[in-house]
């Protein structure tokens, strides 16, 4: 399987569970996994992540267009689609408009022309107001998980080393 990370993974495994300075296993299995190509994310969201002036995103610049992907032609025609649920819903204009302009847009899109699952920390919610990532992809078909059920099945492993 293969996944696509949404901009809160990265940031709260900085912020939260996984810190630079206390977990950096995490972030080297994101590099492996990334190689590997069962990990990874889209450049709007590389973008989001490098515009801050911390660690992460040191990380996020160094890691380029092989981590972050750019959008391909299939990737186009497929923001189409998800634009046509965003709209086709009972959302808030705003919140529609919203949507279309950030990267969860662009994520979803990336996922449902590559055959991806949207790795996320968000919830499903019944709110008008914004639209969530899980909401989209249960409305076309795609299958969403949290940085936990992905780490769970690809057997990732942060093993402490000998003490130092």
């Amino acid at each position: 399987m293969a996944y696509l990370l949404d901009a809160d993974v990265f940031i709260r495994a900085k912020n939260l569970h996984y810190g630079f300075d206390f977990c950096p296993a995490f972030w080297h299995w994101l590099v492996a996994a990334g190689a590997d190509g069962r990990a990874l994310s889209i450049e709007r969201v590389g973008d989001e992540l490098a515009a801050g002036d911390d660690e992460l995103a040191t990380w996020a610049a160094e890691r380029g267009g092989d981590f972050f992907l750019r959008p391909t032609p299939d990737v186009l025609a497929a923001l189409g689609a998800v634009s046509r649920w965003a709209t086709s819903q009972q959302y808030e204009p705003a919140a529609v408009s919203t949507f279309l302009q950030v990267a969860d847009y662009y994520l979803v899109a990336h996922a449902l022309a590559h055959g991806y699952d949207v790795v996320t920390h968000e919830v499903a919610s019944a709110s008008t107001r914004r639209i969530k990532i899980p909401n989209v992809c249960i409305g076309i078909g795609i299958k969403c998980v949290t940085p936990f059920e992905m780490l769970r099945r690809e057997h990732a492993r942060f093993v402490l080393g000998a003490p130092s």
